[in-house]
């Protein structure tokens, strides 16, 4: 659907996503994906704010809010029940996609920005302390039994 649209709109569609991403940037949101998927590099991290931009609006500002309430969705329950990952990293492309089959041509390396916002230093701790996991996100340690 994006391909059919204006390269305009395409490279709007692609600034949207990096806004999305910087905005879910988060140390919060980065200890619940460490929970998760069982561990979480910096690129895991990307695919997985991808996975959660995929969600929807609702979803993605529901859980930026409150990273635990991950818990509550059926797609991280059902996850957790068969041990597998949350991450979405063909979502990270799709403006990329979307524009070669649109114009035959490559969006623009300066058609975007990127802006992350420093991290909170009030959850810069060892992701690996079950303990202060456990307090910080109760619910997602209780359901991977972290």
């Amino acid at each position: 659907m994006l391909a059919r649209c204006s390269a305009q709109e395409i490279t709007a569609a692609q600034q949207t996503l990096w806004d999305l991403m910087a905005d879910s940037y988060q140390n919060p949101l980065w200890a619940a994906a460490y929970v998760v998927n069982g561990g979480c590099s910096d690129d895991s991290f990307d695919c997985f704010r991808g996975w959660l931009i995929a969600r929807g609006r609702t979803t993605f500002e529901r859980v930026l809010a409150d990273p635990d309430t991950l818990a509550e969705l059926s797609h991280v329950r059902t996850a957790a029940a068969e041990g597998t990952d949350l991450d979405c990293e063909d979502i990270l492309s799709i403006a990329w996609n979307a524009h070669k089959k649109a114009t035959g041509q490559e969006l623009p390396a300066d058609a975007f920005t990127i802006r992350y916002p420093d991290l909170n230093p009030a959850w810069d701790f060892n992701f690996d302390d079950r303990e202060e996991m456990a307090r910080r996100l109760p619910a997602l340690t209780a359901l991977y039994s972290y």
